[in-house]
């Protein structure tokens, strides 16, 4: 069934899309009736605990696909056993000029650029405690992706996470600092030890005054050198850092089977889907061989199957998320996985 809805769906702009698409099953799952049948359909149950947090299954959703914290309900009723929303930055922000989200069916894969588009952390705070207030009782992890915005400099970002953490602390369940995004210059740039230790400890600093601190990770991208990931983990001590995003979206354009020709006329931007699968589980496998197993990890890149998030758990991610699997595989991907896994 879904596959002949994604084929209608691929018939249009891809951001246009998405919206269409999230905002009619927000209608839906506003209908009680029909709620409860998506509910029952999609249902899955397979808990753990990581993290001081219980989740309802090991399947999450990437920062990048719920920007504004607007599809809650519906991405709860799909499965999801946590959402990560985000990227959120401290003053709303419209991101890279349209179209900047593109399809590669060939190779089932995105290329985006969106560059942090989002309402700012003000709207977004206050639509987080709207809904917990409406849904005293859910399961639903919400991670807070931050990151800062695109004007303010490196020096500077700092203060934008800051904000971010402060403005988000009591709507949401774990944070997730995002200095991985090729799509806001010179962010990549913050992954490095000096711009790491600034922004941590001025997080860890607010984070140990509260009476229970809330899990801080970093998301890192799949194109650092062996030396800088040595660096990050040689810091997770000293940051106080509860775990690692692997991956973000890569810069690398090789091996696609979309022609050359239609890869440069897209242009600039984070590749994510399948070709960045094997590259984000080898460097899960690094980042566990090296910490012996005791630094948390998510699993993220290129996960459709099963067997693609077995992958990822058996290289040492203790959780992992979906996204551009999501969009090609249909919502089915979460009780396909956790069904497997609970085998």
């Amino acid at each position: 069934m879904y596959q002949i809805i994604r084929r209608i769906l691929f018939l249009f702009e891809p951001e246009k899309a998405h919206y269409f698409s999230m905002n009619l099953m927000k209608y839906f799952c506003a209908i009680p009736p029909i709620k409860w049948l998506i509910k029952s359909i999609y249902k899955t149950n397979y808990p753990v605990s990581f993290l001081g947090l219980k989740f309802i299954n090991p399947v999450g959703l990437g920062a990048g696909f719920d920007k504004n914290a607007k599809y809650l309900n519906t991405l709860e009723s799909l499965g999801f056993g946590f959402v990560e929303i985000g990227t959120v930055t401290p003053k709303a922000q419209d991101g890279n000029e349209k179209p900047r989200l593109f399809r590669l069916p060939q190779d089932k894969a995105l290329i985006n650029r969106m560059g942090f588009n989002n309402e700012g952390v003000n709207k977004i705070s206050e639509r987080l405690k709207e809904w917990r207030s409406k849904n005293p009782n859910t399961s639903l992890i919400i991670g807070g992706n931050i990151g800062k915005n695109k004007l303010t400099p490196n020096e500077d970002a700092w203060k934008d996470y800051e904000i971010c953490f402060k403005k988000l602390y009591d709507e949401v369940d774990y944070f997730v600092v995002n200095v991985s995004s090729p799509n806001t210059p010179g962010l990549r740039a913050l992954q490095e030890k000096d711009s790491l230790i600034k922004i941590f400890s001025v997080l860890q600093l607010h984070n140990q005054k509260q009476n229970k601190a809330k899990p801080i990770l970093l998301k890192i991208a799949p194109d650092l050198s062996v030396e800088q990931v040595d660096e990050i983990i040689s810091l997770t001590d000293e940051i106080k850092l509860d775990g690692l995003i692997v991956s973000n979206t890569t810069i690398e354009r090789s091996n696609l089977r979309t022609h050359s020709n239609a890869i440069d006329s897209i242009g600039a931007g984070g590749l994510s889907g399948l070709p960045v699968k094997e590259k984000s589980t080898q460097l899960i496998d690094y980042i566990h061989t090296n910490t012996a197993g005791k630094l948390f990890i998510i699993g993220s890149g290129g996960i459709f199957t099963f067997e693609d998030a077995n992958e990822k758990i058996k290289a040492g991610a203790s959780l992992i998320q979906v996204w551009t699997g999501f969009i090609y595989e249909g919502p089915l991907i979460i009780k396909n996985i956790v069904r497997h896994l609970k085998k």
